[in-house]
């Protein structure tokens, strides 16, 4: 006879390995190591998907396989104070979003710029080129409650520029999102804002990783709760184009998100202990 605690246990067991993830299709659970990735990006060059963690973590580069294996590590020169999205040019350099700002107080903005022959090496530590910047409307660290736009985890590479999406902390504007643009050269810069956007009006609208495909006709932008998705892109004015909104049935702590192709998005999330800790593929029309 089975005994009561028994029964729960394997319960428990039977309910942990039937997690419904909706459309989120499991294809890697990451290591322990890259249990609070934030970034990611695809190097076809070198066979791996570039991951990172945030805050608190050591300032590491995972070369990560299609099993979720790590099969390459880069250390690099420079804190990881935090270490939020990453993104890749058309020419293989990567680039490490270090421009978290939760407390909206930091004047330490900057984006570490890899190239892609250190990348292809078998250096086992790099020395990054760092583009410093800042938000030419912040003039207090930190600004008012209500004027708190300035903490960032999300942005990507496109026509020579790199393109940052601003993750509003204002309690009730979280769906807002500021766009700003900078340049990929080392050096110190204002970030220049070109456009606003809000996402959504729920609790989980804060934009938290960002991608373009590599012909420029479509971009995603992540949140908790869903992928916003806008095609035919208008280069001149993102936010102009056809937008289609995914909303997610299985909640977790989605800090990532790649093109794998047109039709086919990578989404990251944390580990939180009994969920997340994986990669996932979700359909995109």
């Amino acid at each position: 006879m089975i005994s009561y605690n028994r029964l729960i246990i394997l319960l428990l067991l039977v309910c942990s390995c039937q997690t419904q993830t909706g459309k989120l299709k499991v294809v890697a659970d990451l290591p322990l190591t890259l249990s609070e990735v934030s970034g990611i990006a695809m190097d076809k060059s070198n066979n791996v998907i570039w991951m990172v963690n945030d805050s608190g973590n050591k300032p590491v580069l995972y070369g990560v396989d299609n099993n979720g294996d790590i099969i390459k590590t880069k250390k690099i020169k420079a804190k990881n104070r935090d270490w939020e999205d990453l993104t890749m040019d058309l020419n293989g350099n990567l680039y490490i979003g270090d421009f978290g700002n939760n407390d909206n107080d930091s004047k330490a903005l900057r984006i570490l710029k890899i190239s892609k022959e250190q990348l292809s090496s078998k250096k086992k530590t790099i020395e990054p080129e760092v583009i410093k910047f800042s938000y030419p409307e912040q003039k207090k660290f930190p600004p008012k409650k209500n004027k708190r736009h300035y903490d960032c985890e999300a942005f990507f590479h496109f026509n020579n520029e790199l393109f940052l999406f601003t993750k509003s902390r204002v309690k009730k504007q979280k769906g807002k999102t500021h766009l700003y643009t900078l340049p990929t050269t080392a050096g110190k810069h204002k970030a220049k804002l070109i456009d606003t956007y809000t996402t959504c009006n729920d609790d989980e609208c804060w934009v938290t990783s960002a991608d373009i495909n590599n012909t420029g006709s479509k971009m995603v932008l992540l949140t908790g709760n869903s992928v916003l998705v806008f095609s035919n892109l208008n280069a001149n004015d993102f936010f102009k184009s056809k937008m289609e909104r995914y909303k997610f049935t299985y909640g977790s702590q989605k800090e990532s998100v790649i093109f794998k192709n047109d039709s086919t998005l990578l989404i990251a999330d944390e580990y939180l202990g009994t969920s997340g800790g994986n990669v996932y593929e979700f359909k995109i029309n």
